[in-house]
């Protein structure tokens, strides 16, 4: 899985996964994880569900085992859930009195997402569907520092490599770590900067509960 800054600010999370029922539960908990790293924890629930049907999908209407991928894209005021798989077969929006075999979960998304499609690729098809994330929902100081993390972090990438999932939470320790030792180079005391950067967060943590 990787998460990785995109044009016009996006931040996107890829997550390729095999197509079965025992990898929906996995999916949904790595979402929900990403959301609550991006500072997104009030549209988890929405999220989580979307993801659920939108890999059931694959497993059921293209084959269990299959290769898919999940893509989570924050794009300003929306984030957008997407599921690729390499069958070129686009879902049909049935009746609502189908059975569950000809696409009731496309009512869900209907009911959910603020706006849904397909899309053809040149190996298979993508669905995709937007939640519309209201005003205070994304907490101002998560998003700054996720926007900090993630271009500390697409440095990392391309002077050390690949940096996986679990590189996240150490970019962040490195870029804290930097801080401090920029703070000494310019003669500033570095416990002095952290006591001031912790007295912040917790009066502002204070101040949003």
């Amino acid at each position: 899985m990787s998460t990785r800054e995109v044009p016009e600010g996006r931040l996107r999370f890829v997550l390729p996964f095999e197509a079965a029922p025992a990898e929906v539960p996995l999916l949904r908990r790595a979402a929900v994880r990403q959301l609550g790293r991006w500072g997104l924890p009030a549209v988890t629930d929405e999220a989580a569900l979307l993801v659920t049907e939108l890999a059931t999908n694959v497993f059921k209407h293209v084959g269990e085992g299959v290769s898919a991928t999940l893509i989570l894209e924050w794009r300003g005021e929306r984030l957008r859930v997407e599921v690729y798989d390499k069958s070129r077969v686009v879902p049909i929006l049935r009746s609502a009195e189908c059975d569950a075999e000809c696409g009731r979960g496309l009512h869900l998304l209907t009911a959910l997402a603020a706006d849904w499609g397909t899309v053809l690729t040149p190996v298979g098809k993508g669905v995709w569907c937007e939640i519309r994330l209201s005003a205070g929902k994304a907490c101002p100081c998560v998003e700054r520092g996720v926007e900090a993390l993630e271009s500390y972090r697409g440095r990392q990438i391309g002077r050390l490599g690949r940096v996986g999932e679990a590189g996240l939470d150490e970019a962040a320790v490195e870029l804290i770590a930097d801080l401090l030792h920029w703070s000494a180079a310019c003669g500033r005391d570095p416990d002095d900067v952290l006591d001031r950067a912790q007295m912040r967060y917790e009066a502002e943590a204070e101040a949003a509960a």
